[in-house]
């Protein structure tokens, strides 16, 4: 009896947890997400440093910056117009997202962690070299 309530347990957390992923990807795919600002996450130390760093990266890597997830989870970032297309996989039930080469291998991964997600916003967490910053896009 009690092997049937746990296997009921697992089996409906491993349900919600599809579902908030399948949720996330919707909302993610077929839209032209622009970023319109770099931030610091709110729990970072404070570095002038990175402040430094996330207002020039606004102002010039990002300015004309966007990301699309489409069909088959091809990912396509395009930045000062020019187009890279990778894989997307969608992890830890929707709440990060793993970007690969076009082949998949993992060898050359990103991951990135989604702070906000709607309709009509994409917040992600990302590592550059030394620190971590949040893009914030839109769709477009």
């Amino acid at each position: 009896m009690n092997i049937r309530i746990i296997l009921s347990a697992i089996s409906t957390i491993l349900l919600i947890s599809a579902c908030q992923g399948k949720k996330n990807n919707e909302l993610l795919m077929n839209k032209k997400w622009r970023v319109y600002d770099v931030k610091i996450p709110p729990d970072a130390p404070i570095s002038n440093t990175q402040y430094i760093q996330a207002e020039d990266l606004k102002k010039t890597y990002y300015r004309d910056a966007y990301y699309q997830f489409l069909d088959h989870n091809v990912f396509v970032a395009t930045i000062g117009g020019k187009a890279d297309t990778g894989k997307y996989f969608i992890l830890s039930n929707g709440a990060m997202i793993s970007v690969t080469a076009s082949n998949g291998d993992r060898r050359v991964e990103n991951l990135v962690t989604i702070t906000r997600l709607t309709a009509d916003y994409f917040d992600m967490k990302v590592t550059s070299t030394d620190f971590q910053f949040i893009l914030c896009t839109k769709k477009e």
